[in-house]
C-alpha cells in the first residue's frame, strides 16, 4: 500500500480534483435519475411496459459503471473514495509509523486534515504545522 506524505497528497491534487468532480457530478445525476425512474415506474401499469423506464434503467446503469470507473482510478492512485455525494477522499499515511489518514474534500485547496484509521470524518483534526513543512 503506497503511503502519502502531505506534500505527495498535495502534489495529486490537480488530477485527483477532476476525478473527485466527475464523481460528485455523476453520482448526483444517477441520484435524480433514480427519482425520476421512481417517478415514472408509479405511474406504469405493469400490463404496458413504459420505454422510458428501460431507458432510464439503462442510464442508471451507464452512470453507476462510470461512477465505479472514477472510484478505480482513485484507487489505482492508492487513494480511499469515502463519500461519494460531497467528494471526500482518504490518502493513507503514517505519523511516527503509526498508520493515519490524510483527508481532503472537493472544494478544500489543500489537504489541512488527518484522522485516524477508526474515527472516520468525524474525527478530522487539522494537520499541525510541522506536518505541512
Amino acid at each position: 500500500m503506497q503511503l502519502f506524505t502531505v506534500d505527495q497528497a498535495n502534489r495529486t491534487l490537480p488530477l485527483v480534483r477532476k476525478i473527485v468532480e466527475d464523481v460528485v457530478r455523476e453520482h448526483r445525476r444517477w441520484q435524480e435519475a433514480i427519482v425520476e425512474l421512481d417517478l415514472v415506474s408509479d405511474g406504469v401499469h405493469a400490463e404496458l411496459p413504459d420505454p422510458r423506464v428501460a431507458a432510464l434503467e439503462r442510464r442508471i446503469q451507464k452512470m453507476a459503471r462510470d461512477v465505479d470507473g472514477f472510484q478505480a482510478e482513485l484507487e489505482a492512485l492508492g487513494i480511499q473514495l469515502k463519500d461519494r455525494r460531497i467528494g471526500l477522499i482518504d490518502f493513507p499515511s503514517e505519523l511516527d509509523g503509526h498508520p493515519m489518514l490524510l483527508c481532503w474534500q472537493l472544494g478544500e485547496p489543500t489537504v489541512q486534515f488527518w484522522h485516524d484509521l477508526d474515527s472516520g470524518y468525524a474525527g478530522r483534526q487539522p494537520l499541525s504545522p510541522s506536518l505541512v513543512g
